[in-house]
């Protein structure tokens, strides 16, 4: 298995030179990596939800977004296209997948990007190591799912703006 690096980046997101080995490196106060998150919203307004590989070491069988780390010298854009066709098989450019904002986390800036799709489930192709099952809900369902605590809840900043973005979507 290839070893994975991220590059460390400041408290103003921008690269240190430096890099960090996956599940080797401990950051240090003021160091941070780079995450994405990819939503995936249909015209309806309905999202695409991924049930993460019983396999994982972090949050294993959990419904949780889209998305991983940036390898080193890889910028936002890249990782959450490279992120969204390793896992769902669904290929963006810059036209189609969408920057939203960008949060700052205890060691990482979570980047959130969106894409306007329809694929059906039949149609994905899931990456088998990271993820075990994908399906449509409505947001209804969706925010059930977070107060029953059967999605993964990444905070109350983090779903204000997804469900900012699904609104707008259905708009």
């Amino acid at each position: 298995m290839q070893t994975e690096k991220w590059d460390i980046l400041n408290g103003k997101g921008e690269n240190t030179g430096r890099t960090a080995v996956r599940g080797n490196y401990l950051f240090k106060k003021g160091e941070y990596h780079l995450v994405v998150h990819i939503w995936i919203i249909s015209p309806a307004g309905d999202v695409l939800i991924q049930r993460r590989s019983e396999d994982k070491k972090l949050m294993p069988g959990e419904w949780a977004a889209t998305g991983g780390a940036a390898t080193a010298g890889e910028d936002s854009f890249s990782a959450a296209s490279r992120e969204l066709f390793e896992e769902l098989g669904i290929k963006s450019d810059r036209q189609t997948l969408r920057f939203i904002a960008r949060i700052k986390r205890r060691n990482s800036f979570l980047d959130i990007w969106t894409i306007t799709a329809d694929t059906p489930v039949s149609g994905l192709k899931l990456q088998k190591s990271e993820v075990s099952e994908a399906k449509w809900v409505d947001a209804k369902t969706l925010r059930r799912m977070i107060d029953e605590k059967t999605y993964h809840n990444y905070g109350d900043e983090y779903f204000s703006l997804v469900f900012d973005e699904i609104e707008k979507n259905r708009g």
